[in-house]
């Protein structure tokens, strides 16, 4: 389809013409709609009003965002589409080659994205040339989080090796203690998959398999031994686990019900505002093994008619990526800035490592894109390997026949 990107205009003349139209007007289809996510939007939702705009909200519940972009699909096909949509990783330049995306370059030069955002990320929100898309945030996908009290009571300390979180598990599950929480969603398999990938075959063999997909390493003896340790990690859950929502789960380690979750640091939002302190009533650790799992939050911008629209646009780019909504925002998200001037003074503990070890992981090479979380794959092919993955974990399939189905439904999804 012929691209009809959107002419950029400055966020100066948008909004010195008030007398042309009523205002700033923002549409935006988002799926926060979880509690630690739901006050997360809330704050970009009084920014924006405090600087003039008018919000129609459109949640889409569901955490993964599936139900989201099928919404969005059906609105774009009527010609209907929302002013802003929480988008990311190689889904922003799907839908920019298909000509629906606005150009919003006029902001990003004028606020200096180039210099405030680490250049793989700045890269995310780019197509071709163009800036089509603002980055609200940096989630690790690779955590785990746990019950402090359960983990004391039962003499357990935060397992460093995958080995060790079985000998854990074991012993919890002994002790009638539900070692993980888990939702029964393909999303949420794909999380706990894509964090056994890089904790038990490397950061060199997660690029291979989830990025590169090379058929090699699809199909090595490693990847065996990660289906190995999914069908170990089935054993842990309890049997209700059929649907549950992520939040959820998470609600099941603060009471004390299961032990751990492993799931990107969105949880540690869910916690923050149950009123949980970091350290105290729970805790945090990179899931077993080296490298960080990054999926970054962004809002693409939709090509629409009206200076009103096109004027909330800019202003909503224009806010999302500014120092003082990335601050507020990501204390409550759980997430760290996308900006790399942001102070982290008044953020927790589980902040800072994550902020370290993206650093240390970006110099060494192992600063990776989650496939669970559509940061690394496109569609079909992500689809592709979760569903594999999912059918594994809900069947007594063998780890041996799962990667033979792995190579081939990636094979067959081009």
């Amino acid at each position: 389809m012929k691209r009809t990107i959107l002419a950029a205009v400055s966020t100066a003349a948008l909004l010195s013409s008030s007398a042309a139209y009523a205002g700033p007007e923002a549409e935006v289809l988002h799926w926060w709609t979880s509690g630690g996510e739901a006050k997360s939007v809330a704050v970009l939702q009084q920014e924006f009003a405090d600087n003039g705009g008018t919000w129609t909200d459109m949640p889409v519940a569901g955490g993964g965002g599936d139900a989201a972009m099928t919404a969005l699909r059906a609105r774009v096909l009527s010609g209907n589409a929302p002013t802003a949509v929480q988008l990311k990783g190689p889904a922003i330049q799907e839908w920019y080659e298909e000509g629906v995306l606005a150009d919003i370059s006029a902001v990003a030069e004028a606020e200096g994205w180039a210099d405030v955002l680490p250049a793989s990320i700045a890269g995310h929100m780019k197509c071709e040339d163009i800036w089509c898309a603002a980055p609200v945030n940096v989630h690790r996908v690779d955590w785990i989080w746990a019950n402090a009290q359960v983990l004391a009571d039962n003499d357990i300390d935060m397992p460093t090796t995958w080995d060790e979180f079985n000998a854990a598990a074991q012993k919890l599950q002994a002790a009638g203690v539900i070692p993980l929480a888990h939702g029964g969603q393909a999303w949420q398999d794909a999380t706990v998959f894509e964090t056994v990938v890089l904790g038990l075959g490397g950061p060199d063999f997660y690029q291979q398999a989830l990025v590169d997909l090379d058929p090699a390493a699809l199909t090595s003896d490693t990847m065996v031994q990660v289906f190995d340790q999914m069908r170990t990690l089935r054993g842990f859950v309890d049997p209700n686990f059929s649907g549950r929502d992520w939040n959820l789960a998470t609600a099941m380690v603060m009471n004390g019900e299961a032990a751990f979750q492993i799931m990107g640091d969105w949880a540690k939002g869910e916690f923050l505002a149950a009123g949980k302190t970091p350290g105290q009533d729970f805790l945090c650790a990179s899931t077993p093994g080296d490298g960080f799992l990054y999926n970054v939050d962004s809002f693409a911008m939709f090509a629409v008619d009206g200076d009103d629209k096109q004027a909330g646009q800019q202003l909503l780019a224009k806010l999302i990526v500014g120092p003082s909504f990335q601050k507020v925002f990501n204390l409550n998200k759980g997430s760290i800035p996308a900006r790399v001037d942001v102070a982290l003074d008044e953020f927790d503990q589980c902040a800072h490592l994550s902020a370290k070890e993206m650093t240390s992981s970006s110099e060494g090479g192992s600063l990776l894109p989650s496939y669970a979380h559509g940061m690394a794959l496109r569609g079909a092919q992500s689809g592709a390997i979760t569903d594999v993955v999912t059918a594994h974990f809900n069947s007594d399939m063998s780890s041996a026949d799962a990667v033979q189905m792995l190579a081939d439904a990636v094979a067959n999804s081009y």
